[in-house]
């Protein structure tokens, strides 16, 4: 089934182009990877599908069933260390409220994520004293809570060692079962884990099948590394809010 249907997309931020003419669709239970070279649009294509931004050209037509569609996971939280919030209630800001205080079900439904994602015994430490490995799977737990259909991951892989990884991978495999995922990463090694498919962004938007992705295909995405483009930093400082 199909979800995520892009036709036609374009993006620029002044005269500068950072999505060209993109044509690509996500139907349900893909992993998708989306690879690419620091400013060549990875952001801002994720931006885009989630109705961050307008597009200037094309369409992002999306197809849900009433739920909540996107999960987001950032690369790094932007919480001050210091501030004392526990991981329970970390994952409980993920059930995003106009107002009011959080309910039973709300409380329910953060326990199961948190057991989800191995975090149950950590549940009263503070988000803070995690390792870079239970920080990530808080996140993934907070962007789970809200029961989203799609989930996306900004640089899983980033700050995490090979161990926590490797229980990332194993998470990310069970999630698979049962949403589907799209991961933002420079880890090509993940690539080949997770991927059932690859979407190669630099200014285009290209879908490689994974046996075609070999060495010389990475160095032609590379070897031309586009300027980070100010909006672009921008856009990774703030893809939280």
């Amino acid at each position: 089934m199909e979800l995520i249907k892009v036709e036609d997309l374009s993006f620029a931020y002044d005269k500068e182009v950072i999505i060209r003419n993109a044509y690509f669709s996500i139907n349900q239970r893909d992993v998708i990877t989306i690879v690419g070279p620091n400013g060549g649009g990875k952001t801002t294509l994720i931006r885009l599908i989630m109705g961050q931004l307008k597009p200037q050209k094309g369409t992002v037509e999306l197809k849900n069933n009433g739920g909540r569609l996107f999960g987001y996971v950032p690369q790094y939280s932007t919480m001050d260390p210091s501030y004392p919030i526990t991981v329970f209630e970390v994952i409980l800001s993920g059930r995003i409220k106009n107002i009011g205080f959080y309910n039973k079900a709300d409380k329910v439904a953060a326990v199961k994520v948190l057991k989800a994602v191995g975090l149950e015994e950590q549940k009263m430490m503070s988000f803070s004293d995690l390792s870079g490995g239970q920080r990530q799977r808080a996140l993934i737990a907070r962007a789970l809570v809200s029961q989203p259909e799609v989930l996306i991951l900004d640089e899983p892989t980033a700050n995490i060692d090979a161990e926590s990884e490797k229980q990332l991978n194993e998470l990310l495999k069970k999630l698979a079962e049962n949403h589907t995922i799209i991961i933002v990463t420079h880890d090509l090694a993940f690539v080949n884990e997770m991927s059932t498919r690859v979407l190669c962004v630099n200014r285009n938007v290209k879908e490689h099948p994974l046996e075609t992705l070999d060495d010389g295909v990475i160095h032609s995405l590379y070897s031309s590394q586009v300027k980070v483009v100010r909006h672009e930093q921008d856009l990774l400082h703030g893809a939280e809010k």
